[in-house]
């Protein structure tokens, strides 16, 4: 399979809501369209900051097939397949492929691991099998998962045995190791950056790609940190991705997904709470958040960003 480079903004969409847990399907419209306005370029669905290992087969499924319809081909759709059940990875990953992604990708299993790279590359085989027709993609997040392999190594193995692999989605702060999978036989693979706080780093590397959690809520500073890189301000992109990185800072001192979706209300989306073990912020933890945020100005930088430019 010809591997195509993404470049661009992917958001690893976070999972709306009711108050009783139940999926909030009639919000996820809206959620792609204040993507698509942002500048985003694609959705990757029911990842970690989607709360997928927290769904049910149908749930992911449902909620893939709102997401294709909403983004009306405006959008790379990114399907999370991972699954500690292979044979369910499987299923989520035909059901992919029947309705409209333009890829897939899987997390290795987080109950019962893989032992090594070899019986990873065969776990991720099995699963890539399933939609041979869409482009695969390994989840590497190992701080999830547990699973800290040399990917470089993995890679060798992939493209002998996945004819449908295309790349990586890096979720880990080994920027070293990243750039080397980036440059692996002459840059043939699609290597996406996972951890937002370090994006002015990848792209140093030479990230095209990244997929991240707070793209839903700051990718027009996001963009502007690469357009300052790319015209050579590289003082003007420091500075601004300095506010991210304590923005970052910031919601970490709380749960991170829930913390987020504390954000997204704050920016007129309100996600509702999370799955257990994942729980919804206090009102209390909420309204420090905010005070948090905004005495960096994060809040005046985001809208400033959005703002019609003269």
């Amino acid at each position: 399979m010809t591997t195509q480079h993404f470049d661009g903004l992917i958001a690893a969409l976070f999972t709306p809501l009711h108050p009783d847990g139940s999926v909030h399907y009639e919000l996820i419209p809206d959620l792609v369209q204040h993507l698509i306005d942002s500048g985003v370029k694609g959705i990757f669905v029911c990842g970690s900051n989607g709360e997928g290992p927290n769904l049910t087969l149908e749930e992911r499924m449902q909620i893939l097939e709102v997401v294709i319809q909403s983004a009306k081909g405006q959008l790379y759709i990114i399907s999370h397949v991972g699954h500690a059940s292979i044979a369910e990875a499987q299923k989520l990953a035909r059901h992919a492929a029947q309705a409209g992604a333009h890829a897939i990708s899987s997390v290795a299993a987080f109950y019962f691991k893989p032992t090594s790279v070899q019986n990873l590359a065969d776990c991720m085989t099995a699963i890539a099998s399933a939609a041979p027709t869409l482009p695969f993609y390994y989840y590497h997040i190992p701080m999830l998962t547990g699973i800290s392999i040399d990917t470089v190594a993995f890679m060798e193995l992939a493209e002998q045995q996945i004819p449908n692999f295309v790349g990586i989605k890096y979720t880990a702060f080994t920027i070293w190791e990243y750039q080397s999978c980036l440059n692996y036989k002459q840059k043939k693979y699609d290597v996406l950056y996972g951890f937002d706080e370090n994006y002015l780093s990848a792209l140093v590397v030479g990230a095209k790609g990244a997929i991240g959690s707070t793209f839903n809520f700051a990718a027009p500073l996001y963009l502007k940190v690469r357009q300052y890189f790319e015209n050579g301000q590289l003082d003007k992109a420091q500075e601004l991705m300095l506010l991210l990185v304590e923005m970052v800072r910031i919601f970490i001192k709380y749960p991170p997904i829930p913390a987020q979706k504390a954000i997204m209300k704050m920016i007129g989306f309100d996600l509702g709470p999370c799955r257990l073990p994942l729980q919804a912020l206090s009102d209390e933890d909420s309204h420090q958040l905010f005070e948090q945020l905004s005495s960096i100005q994060f809040f005046d930088h985001l809208n400033l960003s959005l703002a019609p430019q003269k």
